[in-house]
């Protein structure tokens, strides 16, 4: 085995058995190469699991990088495991959550100024869930705790990065061309009613 296979071999070793977005600095080190040369050894393994149409797969998070299941198996692993109830984010929470991913890091007042409602139980179970966590202290008066999305965040919403959220403008278009659809709905039904 050439010391290249190898390498390859220990890297892919180490995304089983770390679970977690594994850094690619960390991962360098712990297979004694430069980070560049840990990166190509990544992307061989991606390319190599997706040419020959593996159930797995090795996805980017926030600069690390983690096993994943291939989306097109989901069917099989939810008929093998039985579904574990999550309990869903509140409107409330996903608001909090919102204004975080977009503005962060963010002190608790600006949260609450833009949603016009006190938010510290809801910014207090978004921190215990994991997705959300203190990033510093603000310049303001008294320092203010200012919060960020973790890579948990990242993992539940199926991105790499914060910069693969929408940007605010193309929601704006979606709303706009829902709430269009929906007046035709409306006027198409008032003129079948005469």
């Amino acid at each position: 085995m050439n010391v290249i296979s190898e390498k390859k071999r220990a890297l892919e070793a180490l995304l089983f058995v770390w679970g977690s977005p594994l850094g690619i600095k960390a991962a360098a080190d712990a297979i004694e190469v430069p980070t560049p040369v840990a990166r190509e050894l990544i992307e061989d393994l991606q390319r190599e699991y997706a040419e020959r149409g593996s159930g797995l797969m090795i996805r980017e998070i926030n600069g690390g990088y983690q096993f994943c299941t291939d989306p097109a198996c989901e069917k099989y692993i939810a008929k093998l495991c039985t579904p574990v109830k999550e309990k869903r984010l509140s409107n409330a929470a996903m608001e909090v959550l919102a204004i975080i991913a977009y503005k962060q890091p963010v002190s608790r007042g600006e949260i609450e100024y833009i949603r016009g409602i006190k938010c510290d139980r809801v910014l207090e179970g978004l921190v215990k869930r994991g997705l959300v966590e203190e990033r510093g202290k603000g310049t303001g008066l008294g320092r203010p705790a200012l919060f960020g999305t973790t890579n948990l965040f990242l993992e539940k919403f199926g991105i790499a990065s914060i910069n693969e959220l929408p940007r605010i403008e193309e929601i704006e278009n979606i709303i706009q061309c829902g709430e269009e659809k929906i007046q035709h709905i409306e006027f198409d039904l008032k003129d079948g009613e005469d």
